[in-house]
């Protein structure tokens, strides 16, 4: 019996006043699966994939692990787009060969009159052919079970971004007006000295 779960999430983040404007940072879409993400659990596997090892999830009497390959790319304005392309459940051979997972989101900078404020959105839809115990569960009962649970992935996920990101965004600044400050020392040492004499 296959069943679907799905969960949506949305996200909006006021973002502090900074020298360089956040789209700049949003350019470098690799520093949001960080901030989405403990490093720890992520493995880039290209310049714009990386794999990222979930914590187990119990449902029900079923714990299970997924890993999911996310591909991740930038717009020119600072929207980023995120898409899973492949995933694999560890431990429980059945359900891998019979777990599907798709997610998506977006993450986009919005200028209002107080500012710039990020809006995002993650949509997360799992579909699975459960073990045979479970299909003397009610549908209903494994659904909104499977719901709920995908639900707090997505809010744990964005718990974590809106503790993360912000702070990653100040520390990128710091990083990036002191090499330009460090560019500018260099080039006025290297002036030459005028001799008047």
């Amino acid at each position: 019996m296959t069943t679907k779960f799905t969960a949506s999430q949305t996200v909006e983040i006021a973002v502090p006043q900074q020298p360089i404007p956040i789209q700049h940072y949003l350019r470098q879409p690799q520093r949001l699966v960080y901030a989405l993400v403990d490093p720890s659990r992520v493995q880039p596997l290209a310049e714009d994939i990386f794999r990222l090892k979930m914590r187990p999830l119990n449902f029900m009497s079923l714990s299970i692990q997924p890993t999911v390959d996310m591909t991740v790319w930038a717009e020119s304005n600072g929207k980023i787009y995120l898409q899973s392309i492949g995933c694999e459940i560890l431990g429980i051979e059945y359900v891998n060969q019979r777990f599907d997972l798709n997610l998506k989101g977006h993450l986009s900078p919005h200028q209002v009159h107080t500012g710039t404020r990020l809006q995002g959105r993650a949509d997360l839809e799992v579909q699975v052919e459960l073990p045979p115990p479970f299909s003397f569960t009610p549908k209903p009962i494994l659904e909104t079970t499977g719901n709920s649970l995908l639900k707090s992935v997505l809010l744990t996920i964005k718990q974590r971004l809106l503790n993360q990101l912000i702070a990653d965004y100040r520390r990128w600044v710091i990083l990036q007006t002191k090499e330009q400050s460090l560019s500018i020392d260099d080039e006025s040492s290297e002036l030459p000295i005028l001799n008047i004499e």
